[in-house]
């Protein structure tokens, strides 16, 4: 391993404390990916049991037209079965989509001198963070990927604290973007048949934050994962790919009651991924689903993603709403304020959608 031992301390130390990540260690020179990365049979990905999702694209220039119903329609039944869905004609410009995958490519491609002072631990500032997936008092088994965190409170502190190489790039992709997540969920809560006003509304995606995830060429892909099974804990998620691929996503078979299958989700150009988190899910006493999703890594190239996650305000109460509770009966989900959810959701390891236990009503 060119001079890196193979031992736990020292691949922290090189990959989280000198900042390298593990796009250093595949520089260094990696034939084969350490024993703490290789993951259980049953939690890697096999291609050849997965097939692509077909869901078309939905359009979403033919809102407020003659097929606003269509398409509003097409969002609710994607929300309310996978979860996920892809948008095109939207508001993002294809030049800033682009702009913005260079950007990520570019910070990660810096000396890890540069890198290492925005690791978490060192930084100054909590907006943003450097970090990789190292806690062994967490997982048992670490997950083959190098990401940014960078949490969005004003304009001002973005442009202070975000690094130079993608501030102004992943700013702009965060208020664009956030102006899709809006429209989507007004269009979900309305079909809901009930009435939030735009305070109550943006209470509910107060809280943003843009990831720019690497996920480094790897020689052993078929024993390891860029992202092991989740949902997204927050309200709604916007994603964008690279054209490389190798998001999963779990879903129920129509045709056959219990069984589930894994579908990628293609790379389509100009194209956005949405999905549904914990957040809505239980909002919606689960009328909308927020859907277990993995990544698989390659050992060809690195790929990157940028997802911005908007969440509801750590001071909000989040429950089913009163109205869906008295049309159904009964609620699936306790409130719960949702910095003790963040704080649950933090605080496990990767396993499915067990951390939407937390807010079950009944779980076992």
């Amino acid at each position: 391993m060119a001079q890196i031992s193979n031992t736990s301390n020292s691949l922290y130390n090189f990959i989280v404390r000198d900042g390298n990540g593990i796009k250093g260690l595949v520089d260094s020179g990696l034939l084969e990916v350490p024993k703490i990365y290789i993951q259980p049979i049953n939690e890697r990905i096999n291609k050849l049991e997965t097939k692509p999702c077909d869901m078309p694209p939905i359009d979403l220039s033919k809102l407020n037209g003659k097929e606003h119903e269509k398409v509003v329609n097409e969002i609710v039944r994607a929300a309310e079965t996978l979860g996920f869905f892809q948008v095109v004609n939207h508001c993002v410009p294809l030049e800033l989509l682009e702009s913005v995958k260079d950007s990520a490519h570019a910070f990660f491609n810096m000396p890890p001198e540069k890198k290492v002072v925005y690791r978490q631990n060192v930084s100054t500032s909590l907006k943003m963070r450097y970090q990789t997936i190292f806690a062994p008092e967490i997982e048992n088994v670490l997950e083959w990927k190098d990401y940014i965190n960078m949490v969005y409170s004003s304009d001002e502190d973005a442009l202070q604290y975000w690094p130079n190489e993608c501030k102004d790039v992943a700013l702009e992709y965060l208020k664009l973007s956030s102006k899709i997540v809006k429209v989507i969920l007004e269009i979900l809560i309305g079909k809901l048949g009930v009435e939030l006003d735009d305070s109550k509304i943006e209470s509910l995606i107060g809280l943003k934050m843009v990831n720019m995830n690497y996920y480094p060429a790897c020689p052993n892909p078929e024993l390891t994962v860029g992202v092991g099974r989740h949902s997204d804990a927050g309200t709604i998620t916007v994603l964008l790919q690279d054209g490389i691929g190798g998001l999963y996503v779990k879903a129920e078979d129509e045709n056959d009651v219990g069984k589930v299958e894994w579908l990628e989700i293609p790379p389509i150009p100009g194209a956005l991924v949405i999905n549904v988190g914990d957040a809505l899910e239980i909002l919606s006493n689960g009328k909308y689903k927020s859907s277990e999703h993995r990544v698989m890594t390659t050992s060809n190239q690195s790929r990157v993603s940028v997802p911005l996650f908007t969440l509801p305000k750590f001071t909000e109460k989040i429950g089913p709403l009163p109205e869906l509770v008295k049309k159904d009966g009964l609620a699936g989900y306790r409130e719960v304020l949702w910095k003790d959810y963040m704080d649950n959701f933090y605080g496990v390891a990767h396993e499915g959608k067990k951390t939407l236990n937390f807010a079950k009503i009944n779980s076992s």
